[in-house]
């Protein structure tokens, strides 16, 4: 195999896709955990195990209602790309890596 240059990690990243407001995402959503914050490191490179500690908002009906935190979220990275409904036009620009928002379809999610 050829290398990528990104020995370590990603850089200089830039995801392509049709961007959608974030209002409109979280409509999408409906009622879900709209994730803003990720603690620990939780990924398997050999299987695509993924598990993070993390802390949002809880939305319902497309309406951020509270903050929620101390949760865990879990699933499968092949599982969740192929569960990327939209991307949010939400792009962060302060690192090497652009992105905006993901709404993934399905992940599990347990804290109390």
């Amino acid at each position: 195999m050829h290398g990528t240059g990104n020995a370590g990690g990603a850089r200089n990243l830039r995801l392509e896709a049709p961007l959608t407001p974030h209002a409109a995402l979280l409509q999408q959503l409906g009622t879900g955990v709209l994730v803003t914050e990720l603690m620990g490191q939780g990924v398997n490179g050999v299987t695509g195990d993924y598990s993070r500690g993390a802390a949002g908002f809880w939305v319902e009906n497309g309406v951020i209602q509270h903050p929620v935190e101390e949760f865990t979220i879990a699933g499968n990275l092949e599982q969740m790309f192929r569960g990327l409904v939209a991307v949010g036009d939400d792009v962060d620009t302060r690192g090497s890596i652009h992105s905006g928002s993901w709404l993934i379809d399905e992940l599990t999610i347990a804290g109390s």
